[in-house]
């Protein structure tokens, strides 16, 4: 989170998480507030709220990750970006 906050300076991003024990912690909501963050939480006994960032993430493993063998973390980000941008861009800002 740190390094995508460094990346880009100014912007104000959302996190989705679930309502797993970190994503609900004072040090965790400073953290957040700190960097001017909007937190987005499923709502309570509604996994399916979850639903379209499960879809992104299972379709970039079998696309991208499964399919091929990296050797850096620099590797792995430079095939999975244009994905991410892409799906990010032209999918859920639409929504």
């Amino acid at each position: 989170m740190k390094r995508a906050l460094q990346k880009a300076p100014g912007s104000k991003p959302m996190l989705h998480s679930d309502r797993g024990f970190q994503y609900t912690s004072l040090d965790f909501k400073k953290l957040l507030d700190d960097n001017e963050m909007t937190q987005s939480m499923s709502r309570v006994g509604r996994c399916i709220d979850n639903g379209p960032m499960e879809s992104f993430w299972g379709t970039l493993k079998c696309e991208k990750y499964y399919l091929h063998t990296y050797h850096t973390f620099e590797e792995l980000e430079r095939d999975i970006k244009p994905t991410s941008t892409f799906t990010i861009t032209n999918d859920y800002k639409q929504n």
